[in-house]
């Protein structure tokens, strides 16, 4: 199979060889625990204070905590249960207190969903209002002046996973200087990190959560900055680790690996800078914009990362787009990673105004600050692949059948084989066909050729018309997709029409390794 262009960095990223190196050595040399009093847990426990050391000079956190954390899903309960205590705590002291927890309408799902959870949990009883944003993504600003005086707890993005858009975080701290507002505020940094200038001690942020797998560190390793004087409550309790912050051992392979990725960003020789970044965005667009000419981008370039695009092409649906890529070895999504088993169309772009077609059919492609040029030259090149595919419509069939006869789909497993039985398959019926039931497009896109074997397309759309074909065919048949889900479905059809010998590749080409 043909190389693999990931262009899905927003869900997340490789790992820098740097960081998988650091993991290593954490994982064999320095595994002792960093709260124990010996030799081996120093040597742990100086690890752990030189990736904070690193981190607080990278984020421009100088003062303030800054607690490592298992990602951002947890720094955003971290904060949202610190705030709503000192909510609930001010009430109680007969404090002055806002009613509104205000939220981004664009921000990841994990924000609202941890605000309602913890607003119950906590019986603070607090309203939950979103804050639009304009056509642009951007906050609306106007809004945001009028709701403050009643906000009790305000959560932002830096930038949008999905669109990239850039939030003008100065501008909301100066209508909350403005208004004098008292609400908390936390910013999710997910995106930011080696994308965008940070100094978050001469900010008014009070609270931002990080991700390290958006860039290039493992799952599993976050950070959350808590500015001096802001409220905190400790999620996890037990042990004390983290000074009390968060109790559980640290997780030192992964803090080690996030401490390279660090050190990389303060050196300033491994990633690229933002103008060089924004050439790559460039050049990818206008390589879209020559495969698919009705191609409708879905934020403005000027404010968002140079990282990310967003974009819709009229008359051809995000699935089909997404199937293309795929076969073409391009890897795109169709937005939040967390979102995309939901068929919806992206609450982002709803939100923006866009209208519910190009919402519901955008794709987003995403790269990180390691980039290079080669890979921007084959990406560009799979894109033109892309386009020409595109244009590939199954050939002439016979005219129309009958409709299927009336049978019962059983679901065998028998029909079903991983790549070594389909091995072993083929060893055995060298007279088998391959036949692939994806579309043409994609079929076009990129097929490879199976232990050697070449395929036939038929895609799965088109299979009734040739069912007196699969009656009448007597060789094995092996039917594939790209997950397996259209093969196992022509397999059925197939064996209820009384074929003898019949397979599918379960899985699908996503999970063949020729």
């Amino acid at each position: 199979m043909h190389s693999e262009i990931y262009l899905d960095a927003n869900a997340t990223s490789t790992v820098l060889p740097a960081a998988v190196s650091a993991a290593l050595a954490a994982l064999t040399g320095t595994f002792g625990n960093p709260s124990s009093s010996h030799g081996a847990g120093l040597r742990a426990r100086a690890l752990l204070g030189g990736t904070r050391a690193c981190a607080r000079r990278v984020l421009g956190a100088e003062a303030g905590r800054l607690v490592f954390t298992s990602g951002a899903t947890e720094g955003i309960q971290t904060a949202v249960l610190s705030a709503l205590c000192a909510v609930r705590e001010r009430r109680a002291a007969g404090l002055p207190c806002g009613d509104l927890l205000l939220y981004g309408a664009t921000e990841h799902k994990a924000v609202p969903e941890s605000l309602a959870h913890w607003n119950r949990v906590l019986g603070t009883g607090l309203r939950l209002q979103s804050l639009p944003v304009g056509s642009d993504g951007r906050h609306c600003l106007h809004l945001l002046r009028a709701l403050a005086p009643r906000t009790a707890f305000l959560c932002t993005m830096a930038a949008n996973n999905e669109s990239g858009v850039v939030s003008d975080l100065d501008g909301i701290a100066a209508v909350l200087e403005e208004t004098g507002s008292t609400a908390l505020w936390m910013v999710d940094c997910v995106q930011a990190l080696g994308k965008l200038p940070l100094a978050l001690s001469g900010t008014r942020i009070d609270y931002a959560p990080f991700s390290g797998h958006k860039l290039y560190a493992p799952k599993g390793i976050g950070m959350l900055y808590v500015r001096e004087g802001a409220p905190y409550t400790a999620l996890v309790c037990g042990g004390g680790q983290e000074a009390g912050q968060r109790s559980g051992t640290e997780n030192m392979a992964g803090i080690a690996a996030l401490g390279a990725v660090l050190r990389a960003l303060e050196e300033g020789r491994t990633f690229r800078p933002h103008a060089e970044l924004a050439a790559c965005r460039d050049r990818l667009a206008a390589a879209l914009r020559a495969a698919f000419p009705a191609i409708e981008f879905n934020a403005p370039f000027a404010t968002t990362l140079p990282t990310t695009l967003n974009f819709s092409v009229p008359g051809v649906s995000g699935k089909e787009l997404l199937d293309l890529f795929d076969a073409a070895g391009v890897r795109v999504s169709a937005g939040s990673a967390c979102s995309a088993a939901k068929a919806a169309p992206s609450y982002v772009l709803q939100a923006m105004g866009l209208p519910d077609a190009r919402c519901a059919d955008a794709v987003r492609m995403s790269f990180g600050p390691l980039v290079d040029d080669a890979f921007i030259e084959q990406a560009c090149a799979r894109i033109a692949h892309c386009g020409r595919a595109l244009a590939v419509r199954p050939s002439a069939l016979p005219s129309a059948e009958a409709p299927w006869p009336a049978f019962d789909l059983v679901e065998d497993e028998c029909i079903a084989v991983d790549a070594a039985g389909l091995a072993q398959f083929l060893l055995q019926h060298p007279g088998a066909l391959l036949i692939d039931v994806r579309e043409a497009c994609e079929h076009a896109a990129g097929t490879p050729a199976l232990y050697g074997r070449a395929a036939y397309n038929l895609p799965l759309s088109r299979l009734a018309g040739h069912a007196n074909w699969l009656r009448a065919e007597t060789r094995p048949l092996v039917f594939f997709c790209r997950s397996g889900n259209r093969s196992a479905r022509a397999a059925q059809l197939a064996q209820g029409l009384g074929h003898p010998t019949v397979r599918h590749l379960a899985g699908g080409l996503a999970l063949f390794s020729s």
